[in-house]
């Protein structure tokens, strides 16, 4: 008998020595698990050290174990792994059970894991559901529970853990769902979150509230058989609503400009580094400013389409055999906020009331939010399946409120740098991100108009030409070229610093001969301009198509007493520890002399005065800059600065199709640069052009000298 039960005893250590030789072959060694590092978002700062933007390949924030709240923690625990705190990785009767039913069922394990077997599973192992997996499971996890204390393992799974939405992490899972940190959760909240790793789909807030509101309550109900919260409170979650307060998507405030770091950044460190390292990227950007150039863009396209009256012809999803029911829009990421410009699907149209939806929330509009249009009633030119465009502006109750606006296809773009270091402090790149990431401040080449022809002037300047000399504005040929003045008139002989401010065509084109074109563009080249340019006559009017990063940093030559700073978006980048990667310095080359640079700038300042550009002279503080209009009116430029400054604003169409007539830079550009130059200007009242301040600084001297005995 007891040979008997030594056999089998030896049979039955020799298979289970046979069952973990066989499924510990190939583990990963526990000491992977103590270097490893998990992919992590790179955050991107703006230049006062505030978050705006990420890349990562999955959103995660890893904290530490003090940064769950402590309900989170026990919520997990409760629906997870009742006894994680005593257990040694496995639970032998779960796991037992489960490969009973593996047995059974012949191959497909059930559900058995703690929460050191589900680490292991996510860090090391495949999804497929074996018994051979779920042994390797066990065998690792007893390793984890031998190599680390509790709260690390807690802390390694709640940082690991997908949650849906590209969200890996409780940290992450609390910003995105909640719009808070994990350590601020209330029991709602936390038990949600607990809920999501079972089925992050099915059980998705979003996609299920239902069967996500259950869930919580499951979970809310294991905490009270717990103890761990008292009936009171379980019946006040248990009764509360979702709450959702999703997180403003990433890179919504500036996308454009995070894109531009993103592909520098990808450049220099490689796509892997970029996306996974979790890397601090300190950059140029202003958020303040980037908010204003925001605004100021759509509010001078608001005001463009409305001067052209209601167009129409508005896509129609039911038209189009879409079912409005499941239609969804590309806007349509995140919460609505007012401020925003977006698109919405009219789902109710009565005389005096148009009711739409924006996701999952109601718009609703009445004839005050049209009456720019002309139409007193809904029903005369909505239908129930149209996509509109609207400015949201708050809530009344339950419901969205907002005017009417119009997408006609018109864009915009807006650049600003600060002139001294070349810092990147704004950028817009179009009307809407998400329908197109095509970057037309930076990717768009566009005739520049009369916007050129500050570069025809310092040639002439360069070549002994004064703003107090004479020319002839007068009906001239230039071979078979005949041009003419877009006001049409002729105003004989005028000071070049009147023919300048008034961007008169015939006296440009005068200088641009007289000098030559080859040395024109010779002269376009010192600013840093890099396009093609033909060498004939017609480019001195801007007959040539140049991108407006190009020509804001060519501008802030004139402000800068003739030096060319590059201009660049990133200052620094870390390592997710600090370490430094690089630092960023300027580029800074003389383009012009600083005389040539003043006399420029005397002829530049004119025009905000008193030239084509004189409602600038509202702002009241010294500005300098040159509007552009191409023929046909396809593109609408105001290029401008302060001292500190220089921004530049273009409108026109992508299919360069006309803006219309009289659509001029004055009328379409110059009124969103000076939105943009309130505020870049604003706390800015002594500064001055280093002209200015020499003359002033004589001044000055005078004065004293008059008044000494």
């Amino acid at each position: 008998m007891a040979l008997a039960f030594m056999a089998l005893l030896a049979i039955t250590v020799g298979s289970l020595s046979g069952l973990m030789l066989v499924y510990s072959v190939n583990l990963p060694q526990i000491e992977d698990l103590e270097r490893y590092r998990p992919d992590t978002t790179t955050e991107l700062y703006d230049a006062h050290g505030r978050s705006f933007g990420s890349f990562a390949l999955e959103r995660r924030v890893v904290v530490n174990y003090g940064d769950f709240s402590p309900l989170l923690r026990q919520a997990v625990i409760s629906i997870e792994d009742k006894n994680f705190e005593s257990h040694w990785g496995v639970n032998v009767f779960r796991v037992a059970g489960a490969i009973y039913h593996d047995l059974r069922s012949h191959g497909r394990a059930q559900g058995a894991s703690t929460l050191t077997m589900q680490l292991a599973r996510n860090l090391f192992l495949s999804n497929q559901r074996t018994m051979g997996r779920k042994l390797q499971e066990a065998f690792l996890s007893i390793q984890i529970e031998h190599n680390f204390t509790k709260q690390q393992i807690f802390t390694l799974y709640a940082n690991q853990i997908y949650l849906g939405n590209g969200v890996y992490g409780f940290e992450a899972g609390s910003n995105y769902y909640f719009s808070k940190h994990a350590n601020e959760l209330r029991l709602p909240e936390a038990a949600l979150l607990a809920g999501l790793p079972k089925g992050p789909s099915e059980f998705s807030p979003l996609q299920n509230p239902d069967r996500a509101m259950r869930r919580r309550n499951a979970v809310i109900n294991a905490m009270l058989e717990d103890g761990t919260i008292t009936a009171p409170q379980a019946e006040a979650a248990r009764t509360a609503p979702l709450g959702l307060h999703i997180e403003t998507p990433p890179n919504s405030i500036a996308p454009w400009f995070v894109e531009e770091v993103r592909r520098e950044l990808e450049k220099q460190f490689g796509t892997d580094e970029v996306h996974e390292a979790g890397l601090k990227v300190y950059t140029t950007l202003d958020l303040d400013l980037q908010q204003r150039a925001n605004e100021a863009v759509m509010n001078g396209l608001a005001q463009y389409e409305r001067r052209h009256g209601w167009k129409g012809r508005l896509l129609n999803v039911i038209a189009g055999g879409i079912d409005p029911e499941t239609f969804k829009h590309p806007d349509w990421s995140g919460t609505p906020q007012p401020g925003q410009w977006v698109h919405a699907l009219v789902v109710g149209v009565l005389p005096y009331q148009v009711t739409a939806r924006i996701g999952n929330h109601q718009l609703m509009l009445t004839p005050e939010d049209w009456s720019w249009t002309g139409f007193k009633t809904g029903e005369q030119f909505l239908s129930k399946g149209d996509i509109i465009y609207v400015h949201l502006k708050g809530e009344d109750g339950n419901l969205l409120r907002g005017t009417l606006e119009q997408d006609s296809g018109a864009q915009g773009s807006l650049m600003a740098m600060d002139n001294a270091t070349g810092d990147v402090l704004a950028l817009v790149g179009g009307r809407d991100f998400n329908l197109s990431q095509f970057d037309r401040a930076t990717q768009a080449e566009r005739q520049t108009g009369s916007s050129f022809k500050p570069y025809v002037y310092t040639a002439a300047v360069e070549e002994g030409v004064t703003p107090e000399e004479t020319i002839l504005d007068a009906p001239t040929s230039f071979g078979s070229y005949t041009p003419h003045n877009y006001e049409g008139n002729y105003l004989g002989n005028i000071s070049v610093l009147k023919a300048f401010a008034d961007s008169r065509n015939i006296p440009a084109l005068k200088l641009a001969q007289r000098v030559g074109m080859h040395k024109v563009i010779a002269t376009a080249q010192q600013f840093g301009i890099t396009s093609n340019i033909p060498a004939y006559l017609p480019v001195a009017l801007g007959a040539v198509e140049i991108s407006l990063k190009e020509q804001v940093a060519a501008y802030s030559v004139f402000p800068n007493d003739g030096i060319r700073v590059a201009p660049r978006m990133v200052r620094r980048v870390t390592t997710a520890d600090g370490m430094p990667m690089n630092e960023a310095t300027s580029q800074v080359k003389e383009a012009i002399s600083s005389r040539v640079a003043r006399t420029m700038m005397v002829m530049l300042k004119e025009v905000t005065h008193s030239g084509t550009a004189k409602d600038a002279a509202a702002l009241n503080h010294p500005l300098g800059g040159k509007t552009g209009t191409t023929s046909d009116y396809t593109d609408a430029w105001f290029m401008g600065f302060s001292p500190s400054v220089t921004c530049g604003v273009w409108v026109g169409y992508d299919s360069r199709q006309s803006l219309g007539d009289k659509e001029t830079g004055a009328r379409a550009a110059l009124p969103i640069w000076m939105d943009f130059m309130q505020a870049a200007i604003a706390g800015k009242p002594d500064e001055m052009f280093p002209g200015d301040a020499h003359r002033a600084g004589a001044q000055q001297l005078v004065a004293a000298q008059r008044r000494a005995p």
